[in-house]
């Protein structure tokens, strides 16, 4: 029997308050959906898209745009190996510490930069108002499974825990290419996809639309 971590898993009753977002991707097949949060960054960026080339794995990326904006080789390396991309903020704001009008500015600011009707609000906590707005023009993807690859004090054991115990057809799993999660996402990420592999778990990326052309 799994037990119940709310740091990995929100309940029912959090996610039945943004219940238009999406937390889970189809239930009937044993797919999962691997999503990198806060890059992209030249120190782990690129470490990640060679692993996930050597396993033929197509993922998606939520961007901070003033990464982008500093690394556009590293991003547009993302786009050129097939993977998806969604709008993170252009600060890694969190929306319940700003007001809805700058928040949706920053949020317009990294559209210049990431196009992408996906957008993951920076640590999943945004108010409701603006959740009812954004809704209008994103897909707002939240996540099944949070790795939690950013605590330095989870021990790399720990972080593969989250994986193997909560996963489940369907799952949104969330990992981070930032120096934060650097040294358990370089140790776990490679067993995590090896044993969602042996237990018959296929990957693919969150389809996303353009929109700004």
């Amino acid at each position: 029997m799994r037990r119940f971590n709310l740091r990995v898993r929100l309940p029912g009753f959090i996610t039945a308050l943004f219940k238009e977002a999406t937390w889970r991707m189809d239930k009937t097949r044993q797919v999962v959906y691997l999503t990198f949060d806060d890059g992209p960054i030249p120190e782990v960026t690129p470490w990640v898209l060679s692993l996930l080339r050597k396993e033929n794995i197509r993922a998606t990326f939520f961007c901070v745009g003033e990464n982008v904006s500093r690394y556009p080789e590293v991003y547009q390396q993302i786009l050129d190996d097939g993977h998806s991309v969604g709008n993170h903020t252009f600060n890694h704001w969190q929306g319940l510490k700003k007001s809805n009008r700058e928040y949706f500015r920053n949020i317009e600011k990294a559209r210049e930069y990431i196009d992408s009707d996906l957008f993951r609000p920076p640590h999943g906590w945004l108010k409701r108002s603006q959740y009812f707005f954004l809704k209008r023009k994103y897909q707002i993807v939240m996540w099944d499974v949070i790795s939690c690859d950013y605590d330095r004090g989870l021990k790399p054991e720990n972080v593969l825990r989250n994986i193997t115990e909560f996963v489940r057809w369907g799952s949104i799993i969330t990992f981070h290419d930032s120096l934060k999660a650097q040294r358990n996402l370089e140790e776990v990420l490679p067993i995590s996809i090896r044993w969602m592999k042996e237990q018959g778990y296929r990957f693919e990326a969150i389809p996303y639309k353009k929109v700004n052309e």
